[in-house]
């Protein structure tokens, strides 16, 4: 016989008015997800990979409402090689290194969950926080530099009333105040609206594309023009290679759509044998809509950045000009006329808006999956509208300081993407070489170095990137440490089962009116070890011979962790009645198993300890850190706050 609880955390009381509204949905945010990269429960409700594509392509796609631009301005006459660089990059490096990430977190937990499974302890925790600091950079910069976008294509349309002109800033809130109000009213799954979204967005691309390579064909002169150009600026090809390898970490913004792809496989419907152990439909699908995506994405970066490096003049390419931030909506207009340009602006306009939706949703889907559950954040980081207030007045805070400036959010977000695209081919070539793929490894290794120096260029060429980052990071810290610290006495257990003869014993010692559980930390385990450490409890505590006695021990595995699922077995040694159960923290846990005792036997559990020798303060950071301590006192205060009836509550004995 078993028996299994969910969480023993006592229910929230009801909370009148603003208070209920904001946590909603607060006991039940770890199954119930909201927005584009919500998790689904059914395989009915998922939907075919080309579909999931276009949800991952408002955030891939969209870049090109300022990828071109961006690519010109930072590499002028060399923006195509640069970018052909990158393509190259993309699918020889990244595209590989993602279908491996897919295959062995398919349920969209990504590289960061396959890195912190090689690091154990506290050392992994804190590399989770420091990538979660980079990644809060990249969706939080895709939203405000999305944002900031669409209000360029806004103001610089020739229909645009006159007043918007140099309010770019208060535009930009006004986009991001809607984007909040969208996700506190409730965003409910928008597969549909993506794939029409991406749908028109691509054909009207590719209309532009199109008109602008018949432009090139009908006046050639331009491609001499630019040959003439690049010579002048590098004389030898080996100059022009080498400057296309200086400067293409700067063009490294689309990439983010390879971490969005992978964090959306929950929602790729599978194959008709796919379990949630093995789901090698969704994998497949999943490695489809990564290639397609990707391959898609390579076409349109070069030819645009080919023909907007042509046909517009560099200098409309600078601050203040018509093609700044907006290369493709600058040939839309001046080749297909400012009707057509209207309308391949609103849909700029509206894709970049909901590539924000898409990243707002990946911030609510990643925080709560790491924080929560090590323990780093308020129990209010479980629900939506207060971390949706959190991220909107931050993207507000980055608006400001950026002045919603595309250029200037550039470094920040490239420096984002490209170190969570670092770590992923760190990730796979550790796996590779934990497999002993010889090959694998010596290829994702390769890989892993071109990344690594993509990014410290960019972190050298922009600083303020990793400022931002760091500022994340800092941020990220000091609210875990002081959230770990104060939910240091909470009841920790995920879930907890005793097994059957962990039930049996129980219940027989509770028959003699009195269930007595003596915590003891295992040693040798030996006759000797039981024989002394009954000896003591019952003279210290004046417990009759006859009264039965069950020891408890729990074994420390990761004390980094907070919540763990908690499996209790029962075992006799020597005569002796034992409770053996590991976890990463010793008082929260013997607490939260005399409350599950209480509810197993009917009785009132007595648990008994010996004082811990040492410095009450040491013992005290051991707990905090190592998970033991100051065992007594910390099991006493877990269950006054657990349990407000002094009557019911486990009565707590030291000696």
């Amino acid at each position: 016989m078993s028996t299994a609880t969910a969480p023993v955390s006592p229910p929230a009381p009801e909370r009148p008015g603003l208070r209920a509204w904001l946590l909603e949905g607060l006991s039940d945010r770890a199954t119930k997800i909201q927005g584009p990269h919500g998790r689904t429960t059914g395989e009915e409700h998922r939907k075919p990979w080309w579909r999931v594509m276009c949800l991952t392509g408002v955030d891939y796609f969209s870049t090109l409402g300022y990828q071109p631009a961006i690519a010109a301005l930072a590499a002028g006459a060399v923006a195509p090689i640069a970018t052909l660089v990158l393509v190259a990059l993309t699918l020889l490096g990244a595209l590989p290194v993602y279908r491996r990430v897919a295959r062995e977190s398919p349920k969209g937990e990504g590289s960061i969950a396959m890195l912190e499974r090689v690091l154990p302890w506290w050392a992994g925790k804190l590399f989770v926080l420091v990538l979660l600091g980079f990644a809060a950079t990249d969706f939080l910069i895709t939203i405000t530099l999305s944002a900031a976008d669409a209000s360029a294509h806004a103001i610089e349309n020739p229909y645009a009333p006159s007043w918007v002109d140099g309010h770019e800033v208060l535009l930009t809130m006004g986009l991001l105040a809607l984007l909040g109000a969208v996700f506190l009213r409730g965003f409910t799954e928008a597969i549909g609206i993506a794939v029409v979204l991406v749908g028109v967005y691509l054909t009207l691309n590719a209309v532009v594309v199109a008109v602008a390579l018949a432009e090139v064909a009908a006046h050639p002169h331009v491609v001499g023009d630019w040959q003439d150009l690049l010579v002048a600026e590098h004389p030898h090809w080996l100059g022009v290679l080498g400057m296309a390898l200086i400067v293409f970490p700067k063009l490294a913004l689309g990439l983010s759509g390879f971490e969005t792809g992978v964090a959306v496989m929950p929602q790729v419907k599978g194959g008709p044998d796919d379990t949630e152990d093995r789901p090698l439909g969704r994998i497949a699908g999943t490695h489809k809509l990564l290639t397609t995506a990707a391959l898609i994405m390579s076409v349109f970066l070069v030819l645009s950045s080919f023909t907007t490096t042509l046909l517009i003049p560099a200098e409309e390419f600078g601050e203040g000009g018509e093609a700044n931030g907006r290369a493709l909506a600058y040939l839309a207009h001046e080749h297909l006329g400012n009707a057509f340009g209207t309308v391949y602006d609103i849909s700029t306009i509206a894709i970049l808006w909901f590539a924000g939706a898409s990243a707002m949703a990946g911030l609510l889907n990643l925080v709560p999956r790491y924080l929560p559950r090590y323990g780093m954040a308020p129990r209010w980081a479980r629900a939506v509208r207060p971390l949706v207030l959190v991220f909107t007045a931050v993207a507000f805070f980055v608006t400001w300081y950026f002045e919603a400036d595309v250029d200037a959010q550039g470094g920040a977000y490239a420096t984002g993407v490209l170190v969570l695209i670092t770590s992923a081919s760190v990730a796979v070539t550790l796996s590779a070489r934990r497999k002993r793929q010889r090959r694998l490894t010596v290829f994702f290794g390769s890989v892993a170095a071109v990344f690594v120096y993509t990014t410290a260029t960019n972190v050298v060429e922009r600083p303020d990137g990793v400022r931002i980052g760091a500022c994340f990071i800092v941020a990220i810290l000091a609210v875990s440490i002081a959230s770990r610290t104060r939910r240091a006495f909470e009841l920790r257990a995920a879930s907890v089962r005793f097994d059957p003869a962990a039930v049996q014993y129980l219940r027989e010692a509770a028959k003699s009116g009195t269930l007595r559980i003596v915590a003891n930390e295992p040693g040798a385990r030996d006759a000797k070890e039981y024989r002394e450490k009954a000896r003591e409890v019952r003279l210290d505590n004046d417990l009759p011979a006859w009264a039965p006695l069950v020891f408890l021990e729990v074994t420390v595995t990761d004390a980094s962790d907070f919540e763990t699922d908690l499996v209790v077995k029962g075992e006799e040694r020597f005569g002796y009645r034992i409770l053996r159960v590991a976890s990463s923290v010793i008082p929260n846990t013997i607490a939260e198993l005399l409350l599950e005792m209480r509810g197993l036997t009917g009785a009132i559990p007595h648990v008994y300890f010996t004082w811990t020798e040492g410095s009450p303060f040491r013992n005290l950071l051991r707990f905090l850190f190592v998970g033991a301590g100051e065992v007594a006192p910390v099991t006493r205060e877990v269950l006054r706050e657990a349990e407000p009836d002094v009557g019911r509550r486990p009565r707590v004995h030291v000696s």
